[in-house]
């Protein structure tokens, strides 16, 4: 199950970091694992969740026809026997045709057929189902077709080539009809009516019946009504405290050694133990009642080589993520409208030093949103900014800026009014390294005369802000799925309106057309 993208969204990107810390320890391989989580997840549905503590668990217990290698990062097939078979119609229409594998198997021992993919579909398309963040990913996929000899096989159709048609066309978590439809309620509706009659459909006795089921709690978090194809089943969870999944007995995948890395499943039990204050739970990781604990900030994962306890009992990691750090300039501020003076401050960030001193060099420089794990397309002939105080002064003169009262600070006259080069630099408060980033940045600033103003602000209300392009300069970061990056969310004018994920305003006609092209 792929996962969706979360919080994040730049434009005229400086410098992006990419960092992961994670302990964990040596266990056997059938052991009863206690993985720590900060919260407890939203919800156990694996169509409406809308955050990543839940998909994590999500994964374990749902498969799609296919998924992402972690070590790859490139499709490969988990309920389907392969990729999809690609057919571009003579009308401009894509048909991905899959096959079930035969192995694949229900908790009831039902064979998994295309009636539960079509069926997984029409959830999604449900007009009423709760699950706004997904149904945009399928619009375009406009009909279902079965194979008339093969219960297994089937195609599915989009009315567009896209770049990420493929990703939409089997990454969405297969649900077992019987479970979520017991009274059939959707069997009456084909794929084609719930893209095309969507706004009639959504006053249907039937589609709201099976909605109001489906988006209810006991879907959430009831055991009795959460089942997928995956490894582990759903076993118990304790609000505040845990949840907790068992291995099944005769999984399915069992009978595919050696496949891939989703039909493997080792330890006997995951239980995700909850704690939300992150000293609490290094002090549980020290004392051996955690074994896994993900997401450790760089200062305490560096700290934890000081014990011998951890050094003997836990295996520690650093992956790279797919996540980046970036300071993000308002390019529709009149201060940053010129060029010159952006690439200026870009000439006033040591990334490297912000990597060693913050981060604990659990982090490396990137040029761009592209990770460096996506060998195919990341382009390593482009280098960052170089830290160069004297090139960012003459940068700054040329683009006009000059202290004509030798107060100390920049200004610039335009239109008969003199701007003093003032900003603000927002970040998320009780954020250690984005507050240093900025006392770093604000003490290079003022060596060529800029002065920044640091504005910590809660998360609700920073988010807000850069919505509505509300500010000087945001710190801030974006994690996203492994699947090829679809750039018009974050880098496209269009982006920049209705509280678009534009937020700094980047854009040209060029790069739209460049963006379009891909």
């Amino acid at each position: 199950m792929i996962q969706r993208i979360y919080l994040i969204v730049p434009v005229t990107l400086l410098f992006f970091l990419i960092s992961a810390c994670e302990g964990v320890k040596k266990k056997t391989e059938k052991a009863e694992l206690s993985i720590h989580i900060k919260a407890d997840p939203d919800m156990l549905n694996p169509v409406n969740y809308n955050e990543t503590g839940s998909a994590n668990i999500l994964r374990f217990m749902f498969q799609g026809l296919i998924d992402v290698d972690y070590k790859t990062l490139e499709l490969v097939p988990v309920l389907a026997e392969s990729r999809a078979l690609v057919e571009k119609t003579t009308d401009g229409h894509l048909k991905f045709t899959y096959r079930i594998r035969p192995e694949a198997k229900w908790d009831n021992g039902s064979p998994i057929t295309a009636r539960d993919v079509e069926f997984t579909i029409k959830t999604i398309k449900n007009p009423k189902v709760n699950d706004p963040q997904t149904k945009p990913e399928y619009e375009h996929l406009v009909d279902f077709v079965y194979d008339k000899d093969d219960p297994l096989k089937f195609t599915i159709v989009f009315d567009e080539n896209y770049m990420l048609s493929e990703v939409h066309s089997g990454d969405y978590s297969v649900l077992p009809e019987y479970c979520y439809d017991p009274k059939g309620l959707m069997k009456g509706f084909t794929v084609k009516q719930l893209t095309q009659e969507k706004e009639k459909l959504a006053e249907d006795a039937k589609i709201n019946e099976f909605a109001n089921d489906f988006n209810s709690e006991k879907r959430m978090r009831e055991k009795e009504y959460i089942g997928g194809s995956g490894p582990y089943r759903f076993q118990e969870w304790i609000t505040g405290q845990k949840v907790v999944l068992a291995r099944k007995e005769n999984w399915w995948g069992d009978q595919l050694p050696g496949t891939n890395m989703f039909l493997e499943a080792n330890p006997s039990k995951l239980t995700y133990r909850i704690i939300n204050d992150m000293a609490s739970a290094l002090t549980a990781l020290k004392a051996g009642s955690i074994d896994i604990m993900p997401g450790i900030k760089p200062k305490d994962f560096s700290e934890l080589f000081t014990s011998k306890k951890i050094k003997e009992n836990y295996n520690t990691y650093t992956p790279p993520t797919l996540t980046y750090h970036f300071l993000g300039l308002n390019t529709k501020r009149p201060v940053f409208s010129d060029r010159k003076t952006r690439e200026a401050i870009a000439h006033l960030i040591d990334i490297n030093k912000l990597i060693e001193t913050l981060m604990y060099g659990y982090a490396r420089p990137v040029i761009g949103p592209i990770s460096p794990s996506a060998t195919k397309i990341y382009n390593s002939t482009i280098k960052p900014y170089a830290y160069d105080l004297e090139m960012a002064r003459q940068l700054l003169s040329e683009a006009g800026w000059k202290d004509s009262n030798a107060d100390g600070t920049l200004d610039k006259t335009t239109n008969g009014i003199r701007k003093e080069f003032s900003i603000d630099f927002l970040y998320t408060s009780g954020s250690d390294y984005r507050k240093q980033t900025g006392l770093i940045l604000q003490e290079e600033a003022r060596k060529v005369g800029i002065r920044i103003n640091l504005v910590p602000q809660e998360v609700s209300v920073f988010i807000e802000n850069c919505k509505k392009h509300n500010f000087d300069i945001i710190y801030a970061g974006w994690s996203s799925p492994p699947i090829l990056p679809d750039l018009k969310q974050v880098y496209s004018s269009e982006s920049t309106l209705n509280n678009g994920s534009n937020f700094c305003s980047f854009g040209t006609v060029e790069s739209d057309s460049l963006i379009d092209a891909i």
